[in-house]
């Protein structure tokens, strides 16, 4: 009796998630960026709650929670209640990058969440002022490989995305480079601009204006497509002995630990139907965003793959993030 009492427990159990998951969302939901409102995240953020208004017909709130290098909006969500109703936009740095560059989060970006589903990707941006020499990523590194002197290169930060691909790419190519730290991508397309630095690995974002007015030249993108805002511009992985290297910055959002499997499920199947449609397609590519719409296992496999290749770098090259 006490087993057909626990089977009917769960049945019901399982009746009652369902049927939530079919409703959900029956409340306003709250979209967390970690960064100030602007940015690319932001963006996107904007464009997926524009729309899922629309399906879910509930009011969606972006809320800008920035600071600490975005464990300070991580950690609302991590600490938020498991219902689906918070959810957060993360970009590498939050949730996988930092940590493993040794910085110092309230929550174990391993454990606190659960994905969701992949928004997009953006590539990251390889670019020098216009007086450096060669008009590609091939050639700048066949000057570079026949100089004395080693090509500094400027980023975000230490420990960013950007760092790391900076030093995968020295390692792929056997090309030293120098890493120049800046704090954000701003003062760092600043000295590029007055020709401080030879070279700059940013997001896109920040640059495509300045090269669009030939103010700066974009020498390459890092990510395994070409992107269909420059889609002119060769990859890293089109040079010769190159072409497993890949880095980008991506739109993930996530949900808190222990949120129900089947809202897990109808968020990332929503958010997959709304990045498909040609409208937001439209929207996320003018900002040099790739649609995605990656969940399930799937998705999981993406995320193991970016952290054994963030993993590796950090072991080879002593990769450490720095406030």
């Amino acid at each position: 009796m006490k087993i057909k009492a626990t089977l009917a427990g769960l049945a019901t159990a399982l009746v009652t998630a369902t049927a939530g998951a079919q409703t959900f969302p029956d409340k306003p939901v709250r979209l967390v960026v970690a960064y100030p409102a602007g940015g690319g995240l932001d963006y996107v953020a904007r464009v997926l709650a524009d729309q899922l208004r629309v399906v879910w017909g509930q009011p969606i709130v972006v809320e800008n929670k920035a600071g600490a290098s975005g464990s300070i909006g991580a950690d609302t969500v991590a600490k938020a209640r498991p219902d689906g109703l918070t959810l957060l936009l993360a970009s590498p740095a939050e949730v996988l990058v930092g940590p493993i560059a040794g910085q110092k989060t309230p929550y174990d970006p391993a454990k606190a969440f659960v994905p969701v589903s992949l928004a997009g990707e953006t590539p990251l941006g390889i670019v020098a002022h216009p007086s450096t020499p060669g008009g590609s990523i091939a050639e700048l590194l066949a000057v570079a490989k026949r100089s004395s002197q080693k090509l500094a290169y400027g980023t975000p930060g230490a420990g960013s995305s950007m760092h790391f691909a900076g030093e995968a790419l020295s390692q792929a190519s056997g090309v030293e480079l120098t890493h120049i730290p800046y704090r954000g991508a701003a003062p760092a397309v600043n000295d590029l601009l007055g020709n401080q630095i030879p070279l700059g690995i940013v997001g896109l974002p920040p640059v495509v204006a300045h090269v669009k007015a030939g103010k700066l030249k974009l020498l390459a993108v890092t990510t395994a497509k070409r992107s269909p805002a420059f889609p002119q511009v060769p990859t890293v992985a089109e040079v010769p002995g190159l072409a497993q290297y890949r880095f980008s910055n991506w739109m993930l959002l996530m949900a808190p630990a222990g949120t129900p499997a089947a809202i897990v499920d109808k968020l990332g199947s929503d958010v997959a139907q709304v990045v498909q449609t040609p409208s937001v397609q439209a929207k996320l590519e003018d900002a040099g965003v790739a649609p995605s719409g990656l969940r399930g296992a799937e998705l999981a496999r993406f995320i193991a793959d970016e952290r054994e290749r963030y993993s590796e770098v950090a072991r080879t090259r002593s990769v450490r993030f720095s406030d």
